[in-house]
């Protein structure tokens, strides 16, 4: 049994197998809920990503260059919190900002 302690200090006393999946949907959900704000070029350099093109073919389609792109791609990396364009799509979906 784990004891949750709220800041009134109401403790409440639930099983293990309950606590650690909410607890880490918690943690997941503070995390996601402040990395958001994504401007319009991410979203739409995003969005090709999610399509399956690479930067070359990206950047061919909005007319900028494949370091431009790049660049967009991982400030919404940075801002998503994620590691590879892949699980930054995955999060964008996941908040609804694809």
């Amino acid at each position: 049994m784990l004891i949750l302690r709220t800041a009134s200090v109401i403790s409440m006393r639930w099983p293990a197998s309950f606590t650690v999946p909410v607890a880490r949907s918690l943690v997941l959900a503070m995390m996601f809920a402040r990395k958001a704000a994504l401007s319009k070029r991410e979203i739409s350099c995003m969005r090709w990503v999610a399509e399956g093109k690479s930067s070359w073919e990206i950047g061919m389609i909005l007319g900028v260059s494949e370091n431009t792109l790049n660049f967009h791609v991982k400030n919404a990396m940075r801002k998503l919190g994620a590691t590879s364009r892949i699980q930054a799509v995955a999060i964008a979906i996941r908040l609804n900002v694809l």
